[in-house]
C-alpha cells in the first residue's frame, strides 16, 4: 500500500475501480512524465451517479462531498497508469472543476474544494495545486460535478 493510500485509509477513504470511459476517449494519457486524466464524475457504486444542480437541488457540503468522490476517481486512474504503484506519482499539478449550477450560483469554489482538500489531505505538499471552478448548466450524466487533472510523476 502506497503512502497515499494509507493516508486515504487514516480518512476511511479507498480508492474506487478506476471509471470506464462512457464516450469517445482514453481515461488518461501520458506524455513527457505528466499523467493527463479526463474528467471524472462522482460514480458512487453500482453506475450510479452524484447526480444535482447546485443552487437548485443541492446544497454546497453535498457539492463539495462529490467533488471529493471524483478527487477518488482521479487518483484510481493515476493508480492505473502507474500500473498499480501510486508510490510513481510525484504531485498534482492542477485540477479543472466544472460544478453544474443555475446561473446565479457563485459558489463553485466552495464546492471544487471538495477535490482540492483531498488532494492535500492525501498528498501533502504534493497536493496543492493550480485550478478551475466554473459553472456550467449541466454535466454527463446529470452529474453534480466533473473534475478532471494534471499530475507529474517521479522520474
Amino acid at each position: 500500500m502506497s503512502d497515499i493510500e494509507t493516508r486515504l485509509a487514516d480518512l476511511g477513504l479507498t480508492l474506487p475501480e478506476p471509471a470506464a470511459p462512457v464516450a469517445s476517449y482514453v481515461p488518461y494519457t501520458i506524455a513527457n512524465g505528466m499523467v493527463f486524466v479526463s474528467g471524472q464524475v462522482p460514480f458512487i457504486g453500482g453506475g450510479a451517479v452524484i447526480t444535482g444542480t447546485l443552487g437548485l437541488d443541492m446544497e454546497v457540503e453535498a457539492g463539495a462531498k462529490a467533488a471529493e468522490v471524483c478527487a477518488l476517481g482521479l487518483l484510481a486512474q493515476v493508480k492505473l497508469a502507474c500500473d498499480g504503484d501510486l508510490g510513481r506519482l510525484d504531485r498534482c499539478i492542477k485540477l479543472g472543476g466544472f460544478v453544474a449550477c443555475t446561473p446565479d450560483f457563485t459558489d463553485q469554489p466552495k464546492v471544487i474544494n471538495g477535490a482540492s482538500d483531498l488532494m492535500l489531505s492525501a498528498l501533502g505538499d504534493a497536493g496543492r495545486h493550480a485550478r478551475a471552478a466554473v459553472g456550467v448548466p449541466a454535466l454527463p450524466l446529470g452529474s453534480a460535478v466533473e473534475v478532471d487533472g494534471i499530475f507529474t510523476l517521479k522520474g
